[in-house]
């Protein structure tokens, strides 16, 4: 009971300095932007941790955060093994296929109209498709390893990708348009100076969005079939051991890269989209 009170006072703390922090007079600066997050996250750390051991939660329920950290320092390298294998080779490398061919073909769609009238509607009908029922075909088809996992991944990016850039090309208004052609701008040149320009927030979007897919369907793509190796692959077998501290330490780690990948995509765009509004402030 005393441990439960206790975290009653620390989530109580915790609202109270993120009220302070929200109202006062540093509210929307950047020190206040990374101090919120990080006092939210240790109050629910500490949360967890407290009504764990209060309520004597069982392992195989909810393992406290404690024994969580541990499993992951015991863990390190076959926690790295498995990232290698999900992250950098399956998730990765899809990424990269996947985002570069869409971004490819949403440039050949803006310049034929018969591409955007017939590709784009089989396009969104394969972005519903649910990842259970591609990811095994893909599986058989490219094998066991890592190949399979990244052609899963290109699946999941691609349309999503596509569709943004093909409506950031069509961002420029019709009188920036009709500006490029008084000056006699070929095609090119209007897309390079302009459209394609104009498009980086979009484009930038469909990055964005992608990173999260890319990890989801490497990771979901190893509970079909993987070789003995893959952070997939360990969740699944570590649910079968009822080893549950062992799945909550691959989950900080596709977490932790998540968080790590978006955040580079996002420092990206505000370099090269630094001319749009949405970076401003």
């Amino acid at each position: 009971m005393i441990l439960v009170l206790c975290a009653i006072g620390i989530w109580i703390l915790g609202w109270w300095l993120n009220s302070r922090l929200a109202s006062g007079p540093y509210a929307g600066t950047r020190m206040v932007r990374f101090l919120a997050p990080l006092i939210f996250g240790l109050t629910v750390i500490g949360i967890w941790e407290l009504l764990v051991k209060g309520l004597e939660v069982p392992l195989v329920i909810l393992p406290a955060p404690s024994i969580i950290w541990d499993r992951f320092w015991d863990s390190l390298p076959v926690l790295w093994a498995d990232f290698v294998q999900t992250i950098i080779k399956g998730a990765l490398s899809g990424y990269i296929i996947g985002c570069g061919a869409a971004l490819l073909m949403a440039i050949a769609v803006d310049r034929w109209d018969f591409l955007r009238l017939g590709l784009l509607p089989v396009g969104n009908f394969v972005a519903a498709l649910p990842i259970v029922g591609t990811a095994p075909i893909l599986v058989m088809w490219f094998g066991f390893d890592w190949h399979s996992k990244a052609a899963v991944v290109v699946v999941m990016v691609f349309f999503p990708m596509l569709v943004n850039t093909v409506a950031g090309l069509r961002e420029a208004t019709a009188m920036q348009r009709d500006l490029m052609e008084t000056y006699a701008a070929t095609y090119w040149q209007s897309f390079f100076k302009l459209r394609f320009p104009a498009a980086m927030p979009f484009v930038f979007n469909g990055l964005k969005i992608s990173t999260t897919l890319a990890l989801i369907g490497a990771i979901v793509a190893e509970f079909f079939g993987s070789p003995t190796l893959g952070m997939g692959f360990r969740i699944s077998t570590s649910v079968g051991q009822l080893s549950l501290d062992m799945v909550w330490a691959e989950i900080v780690v596709a977490a932790l890269a998540g968080t790590a990948f978006y955040g580079l995509v996002a420092m990206i765009e505000k370099a090269v989209t630094f001319w749009h509004p949405s970076q401003r402030g």
